[in-house]
This record gives structure tokens, sequence and C-alpha cells, in this order.
């Protein structure tokens, strides 16, 4: 593979590109799906082939092949070529690259237990006892619908590029997924959706220990239909958990921080971006808001430690104490702004470019017990998961119903909450955090952006978060 990329960027050199991309990707993933108690889908995929990517006379082309012979890569490297040059009249600036350090490097993820360390059949076992102890759990309420799936992938990366970057890296990851709808005649719905992902072996399933959380987390959920009374009228306090904390920085912090989406490269396929260019330095929310993406801790959904630019990836400050510190870069959004890359450039697979993304984003912890948060609550709503959520184009305004829920009275947890809806600004979030506790936990998710769509394994979590004079809704199921 190493000749065959060698000879990629030679070619392209020799076609008169300034600068060539060769990146060998391979997907292998195996599945799994089930409804209540049945397979409904089982198989293995294989998606490999080779990415290329050029910069000729100031404009990009891109193009893949799946077939890996020195002829079909040849026709492909020439093919970005001729696309690029054929745009090239129509770009009002000639993309350029910011100058990054060039590493030779190999890294990858060793599991403790192998996907195939236990059989398929073992596999389903386990989620047919999940399913068991799931209806076990409920007293009252009925469970009307139940799926799951299990996915393992092995994903192995080798970019070449024309200034000597070489990177190899192959990370196992496993991801699982479900949901579940728990109804009662008198009461209504609770709709319930999960997901669980991390870089490493079938090790990660024990960690998780789903067949007995997901009934437990059930069984309360149950209690919050019977039993849950609409939010206080008013404005209260509000302890955000730290789902729902992980899903608004994501949303709220890292998309409209992409440097492509504020330069307008996303407008027309996932949305613009309330941050303009110039706004580094300004205030969005009180000093305990601060917002990281780091592609580098170990285990992560979002793991890895070069980009697909082959520059050395790094914890990126997105928020710093309130304030908008940076961006999320690639080498030629870094090149406009005038910084270096912070390696933020991913790509889904070999028929992808490499496009700025988030990996693991969250908000700082503090010192706070999750008891110090309640102790002067007189009135408020302690919203622990979501059902719903949606946000607007730019970022800006946002909305999410919660799931699991309960009321706060005078500093302690007293019942049960149905339904509060926390409708907010991105900066009414971050402005009105008052304390943050130390239980940082993280959530799993696939994170979809590009035209063609692609989607990447990331992280999203935080700590519990203290909001101060809330308006709380309700939603109407």
């Amino acid at each position: 593979m190493e000749e065959l990329l060698k000879y990629v960027v030679n070619v392209g050199l020799g076609e008169g590109a300034e600068y060539v991309e060769a990146r060998y990707h391979k997907l292998t993933e195996s599945y799994i799906a089930m409804r209540f108690d049945k397979v409904i889908s089982i198989g293995k995929s294989v998606r490999e082939g080779v990415g290329i990517r050029v910069l000729v006379k100031g404009s990009l082309g891109f193009a893949s092949t799946n077939i890996l012979t020195k002829e079909a890569l040849e026709e492909t490297v020439k093919k970005a070529v001729i696309k690029a040059e054929a745009l090239a009249r129509q770009y009002r600036e000639p993309v350029e690259f910011a100058n990054a350090k060039v590493e030779e490097v190999k890294y990858d993820v060793k599991p403790k237990m192998k996907f195939e360390d236990v059989s398929v059949e073992d596999k389903i076992k386990q989620y047919k006892q999940l399913l068991n102890n799931l209806r076990a759990s409920l007293k009252k309420a009925k469970l009307q619908t139940f799926f799951i799936g299990q996915v393992e992938s092995i994903e192995r990366k080798y970019l070449i590029t024309s200034e000597g970057a070489k990177v190899e890296s192959i990370i196992p990851r496993i991801m699982v997924y479900g949901g579940y709808t728990v109804h009662s005649p008198e009461k209504g719905t609770m709709q319930r959706t999960f997901m669980k992902g991390g870089s490493g072996g079938l090790e990660l399933l024990a960690k998780w220990d789903l067949v007995r959380n997901v009934p437990e987390e059930a069984k309360r959920l149950e209690e919050v239909l019977l039993k849950g009374v609409s939010p206080p009228k008013g404005k209260v306090d509000v302890i955000v958990g730290s789902e729902v904390v992980g899903l608004i920085v994501h949303e709220s912090c890292g998309h409209p921080s992409e440097a492509d989406r504020i330069l307008g490269r996303e407008a027309a396929q996932a949305g613009e971006s309330f941050i303009k260019k110039d706004m580094v330095g300004k205030r969005i929310g009180s000093e305990k808001a601060t917002v990281i993406d780091s592609p580098t801790i170990p285990g992560s959904y979002g793991y890895y430690l070069y980009d697909d630019e082959g520059v050395r990836a790094r914890q990126k400050y997105l928020y710093k104490n309130g304030v908008i510190n940076e961006f999320l870069h690639n080498r030629w959004t870094a090149k406009v702004f005038g910084v270096e890359s912070n390696g933020s450039a991913r790509a889904a697979d070999y028929t992808s470019e490499p496009i700025i993304r988030m990996s693991n984003t969250y908000l700082e912890p503090g010192k706070l017990s999750f008891e110090e948060l309640l102790e002067d609550i007189k009135s408020g709503v302690y919203i622990k998961s979501f059902m719903e959520w949606n946000i607007d184009d730019i970022r800006w305004s946002q909305r999410y119903v919660g799931l699991e829920a309960y009321l706060i009275e005078h500093g302690e947890i007293k019942g049960y909450v149905k339904y509060p809806v926390l409708e907010i600004t991105t900066e009414g979030f971050y402005s009105n955090i008052e304390a943050v506790d130390r239980n940082l936990e993280f959530h799993a998710g696939t994170c979809g952006k590009g035209e063609p769509l692609q989607g990447v394994p990331v992280w999203f979590g935080g700590p519990n978060v203290k909001l101060k004079n809330i308006m709380l809704g309700v939603a109407p199921y």
C-alpha cells in the first residue's frame, strides 16, 4: 500500500499539482439488529479504497476509487487534477494551506477483548436477556416498542502526502444503539433512545452494563410517566444533566465553531453559524462556560491522534471562561484565519474528502458535588435526559424536551416532572451557567455533516450544570 500511495503522489505532482494527498481507508463492520427478541438484520460490510485530494492552481480536487491497482489509481489522481483545474477559475480567492509539521507515525488502539472472542449467538442471547429484564422492570406501564443493534468496526488508514507526511492507524470501535417506548393508556408515553460507543473491544460492554442499566432507567421513566407533574410556573433554577449539556455544547458550540461553516461552506447543506470571523474574544457566557473538543481522550468514540491531513491532533478550547476562544480548523481555513491547523479534518471513508469535524466535545467540569448544586435551590427542576430536541439554522435558538426529570424543593429531590421544555438561546444558556459539578460523563453519537453526507463517531458530554432563573415550558404529549 505504501508503494501504491507514493505512486499516486508522484503521478499527481507530475500532472502539475502543487500538493497531493493519498489516503488508503478501510472500514470493516459487523452488525446485529433486533426488534424485541427477533433478529432482523445481521451481517458484515467492507468499504475499502483510496481517496485522493490535489491542489492545482489554487483549486482543490478530490476523487476516489476502490480498485487498488496502479492503473486505476493513476486514472483517479488524474481525474482529481482535471476537476481542480476545471474549478480553478471559480474561486474568488485561491485555496492555500497553512504550514504544518510533517510527521511519520504509526498508532493503534489495542482491544482487551477482540470482537471474535464472543460468538454471535452469545451476543444475541445478551440482548434477549436485556429485553427480559426490561419487561420485568415495568410494573404498570407497557413496553410498546423495543429495538437494539450492535456495530463492531475496525478502521484502518494510511495517509501519505507530497509534503512527506506518513500516518498509519488502526482503531477498533464498538457502538450499541437502541430504543423503547413505555406506554400507559391513561398517562401517555415515554420514548427513550440511547447510544453507547467507544474505541476498543468488547470489554466496553461490561463497562456499560446495558443488561442492568437500561431496565433500571426504564423503571425510573415509568415512575416519571405515572407520577410526574408539570414543571413549576415562573422562573426557577434548573439543573441540566450531562446528556442534555453534551448535546447543547455539540450543537451550540461545536457546530458553529467549525471554521468552514463560519466561512459559509455548509450554508446549503447543514446550515450557517451565528459566529463571524472576527468574534474570537467576544463573551458568550459566564466564567463557568468552558467548552473543549479533544480527540485524544483514550477509549473515546471520536478518538484519533492525527487528522486526515496528517496534522497532529490536540485539545481545543472553543469557549474559554465564557469567551469565544478558537475555531475548529483544517489547513485551508487555518490559512484564511492566519492561524495553525488544530487537526480537525476528518473523512468518513475513502469516498469522502476530509472536512472539519468535531471529535469529543464537552463542557469542562468543576469541583462541586451534585448535592452542592442542589443545596440552595428553593424551587427548581433537574432535567437528567432528553426525549427530543431541535435547533435553528445558525445554532442560536434551541429547544429540548426533558425525559427523566425531577422536582427540586429546598435543596432536595422531591418528585417527578413530566415533559419539561427548556427553550433558550445559545447566549442565554451559557450566560445563565451559575455552577457546574465534577461529574463528567460522555455520550456517543454519529455526527452528520457535508454533501454528500458524512457521519463520523463523536462523544459529547459534560457535568451537571445549574442555570439560574429559567422559564420552563411543558410539551403537550
